[in-house]
């Protein structure tokens, strides 16, 4: 009899790293609880912290993402961030329209719009909302990766696809015309399905639905991984051409995790938003894009916890260096990437599992 997946895993992983996984996903369940507290309590976690661990969160999950992609099938997007900020619009949308009540949001007020735009239809339904959030960037990543995979564009030319895909929408969004608050974005959210944005119960809601998100995308991810549909996805990466001959057709394969891949983005990029409070064309950049695959890199390709600790150590370190000197943190960041790259080839996780052996 097979053993279940979740022993399977824990036996397969570094032993450190089994502990210091349990404790973590404890941690995080208690947070939302500990947020709760009164101020004076010595346990009370603050709403800063627990905003701050939420936004690392969302971009654990993008990290995961774009491990599927790139750490099994090989292929290096550098355009992630705009499926992220896709789902983020398309949640900023409806916390618009909520602010707003009956009249239009407040920067269609200012350009002296008079109808709301088609587009922006039924967004005050937050159901509605949600169907935006996983069809918008989905949608998008099918017919990007039909086109592509179609004309068999791989390796360094898909990078820089992507990456022109998320310049594009950047320079789209800025635009005041398009109908997405230009350079400004979204903000001053007030309410989400009834709840204040800014209370503590709602900021633990958020946060613990951002937790369960990065779980469910940890198990669908390893459940993809360990199938053998995840075996296939490595022999695309590693000679897909072999696997041509083998008579398997690696398009289908590769549009399938590309396009969850996007999904995955722009469900933590809806979650972002209302713990962040704001929305806006920066999002887009290809330099956020650039960052999501350091993580990766950082925390160890194919491995999918790597992609999470490699999020937390470089935004926890952002945190930390744009505080105390924020002109070098772009110095940082690249000389990280420089290390992981000479010292560091299979990221943390592969240090941890060569000290565990």
């Amino acid at each position: 009899m097979s053993q279940p997946l979740t022993l399977t895993l824990a036996r397969r992983a570094p032993q450190p790293l089994r502990w210091a996984g349990i404790f973590a996903v404890l941690a995080l369940l208690m947070m939302p609880f500990l947020a709760l507290l009164p101020a004076s309590h010595p346990l009370a976690v603050s709403t800063w912290t627990l905003t701050l661990v939420g936004k690392i969160l969302c971009y654990a999950v993008v990290a995961v993402a774009l491990d599927l992609v790139w750490g099994y099938a090989g292929m290096l997007s550098l355009g992630h961030g705009l499926f992220f900020a896709l789902g983020g619009y398309a949640m900023g949308m409806y916390l618009m329209r909520q602010a707003a009540g009956d009249g239009l949001p407040a920067f269609m007020s200012f350009l002296s719009w008079n109808d709301l735009p088609w587009f922006w239809w039924g967004t005050q339904h937050f159901a509605w909302a949600m169907l935006l959030v996983v069809l918008v960037p989905g949608l998008l990543a099918l017919v990007f990766g039909w086109f592509a995979f179609r004309s068999k564009i791989k390796g360094v030319y898909f990078s820089i696809m992507t990456q022109a895909l998320t310049y594009a929408g950047m320079l789209l969004f800025f635009r005041n015309e398009t109908g997405f608050g230009g350079n400004n974005g979204f903000t001053g959210f007030t309410t989400i399905l009834g709840f204040p944005v800014t209370a503590t119960g709602t900021r633990a809601a958020l946060f613990l639905a951002t937790v369960i998100l990065l779980l469910v995308t940890l198990a669908i991810g390893m459940l993809l991984a360990r199938s053998k549909f995840g075996r296939i996805l490595t022999a695309v990466r590693d000679a897909e051409n072999r696997l041509m001959f083998c008579g398997y057709d690696p398009r289908g394969f590769k549009l399938l995790v590309w396009t969850l891949s996007a999904v995955l983005c722009g469900l933590a990029g809806a979650l972002y938003v209302p713990q962040v409070g704001i929305i806006n064309p920066g999002e887009m950049s290809p330099t956020n894009s650039i960052e999501a695959a350091i993580w990766v890199a950082l925390g160890g390709r194919g491995t999918l916890v790597g992609p999470i600790l490699g999020a937390g150590l470089v935004n926890g370190a952002k945190s930390l260096f744009t505080v105390a000197m924020p002109e070098y943190w772009q110095l940082f960041l690249g000389l990280i990437f420089i290390g992981v790259t000479l010292f560091l080839p299979r990221g943390v996780i592969g240090l941890l599992r060569k000290g565990d052996k």
